[in-house]
């Protein structure tokens, strides 16, 4: 085979392998969206069940239930409004979530819509009750200005209470075994 037949085979090959790279591509990005309406309820700020289906409201990270935050120098169950300010939000009538996409929790990662069309994971960050967690920066940028909700005080973001969460949990988990190994428990 001479080189010329050689460089338009290995171009054809090259050109082939490209299309299906790209034809795989975008059948991963077509996953079919699911849709979901009905009675939700709020388990936190950023949380959904609707029968046994779980739901993540996507971009946003609310205070978690028990988180308490500071207002005025006092404390303020923070997690517990961001919950009641959800479900006060999803109680309208025709509440449309939708989503493509589960976290590692088997949550759907979900956009919900109120009855009236507005997107209620940017009311919760416009709100003071989230903050952004991606899209909602802008949204978040308005709750800050005007000291909205979170913004009105002092708070611990969300990530970084579930992360101190796990880290005692972990260290008491290890002084347990610990003293049951030395025989103090």
């Amino acid at each position: 085979m001479t080189r010329g037949l050689r460089l338009i085979r290995d171009g054809v090959t090259a050109f082939a392998l490209l299309a299906l790279v790209a034809l795989i591509a975008a059948k991963l990005n077509d996953a079919a969206k699911i849709d979901h309406t009905g009675a939700f309820h709020a388990a936190d700020g950023d949380s959904l069940t609707l029968g046994d289906e779980r739901l993540r409201l996507e971009g946003i990270d609310a205070p978690e239930l028990n988180q308490s935050c500071e207002r005025a120098g006092k404390a303020w169950a923070c997690g517990r409004a961001a919950r009641e300010a959800l479900q006060d939000m999803v109680l309208a009538s025709g509440t449309l979530c939708r989503g493509s996409r589960r976290d590692r929790y088997d949550r759907l990662l979900a956009i919900c819509r109120s009855g009236a069309g507005g997107d209620i994971n940017a009311a919760m960050v416009r709100r003071g009750m989230a903050i952004s967690y991606g899209d909602y920066g802008k949204e978040e940028a308005e709750a800050r200005a005007q000291k909205t909700g979170l913004w009105a005080g002092t708070f611990e973001r969300p990530r970084d209470v579930r992360n101190h969460a796990h880290q005692r949990s972990g260290f008491d988990g290890a002084l347990r075994s610990i003293a049951q190994i030395v025989g103090w428990e």
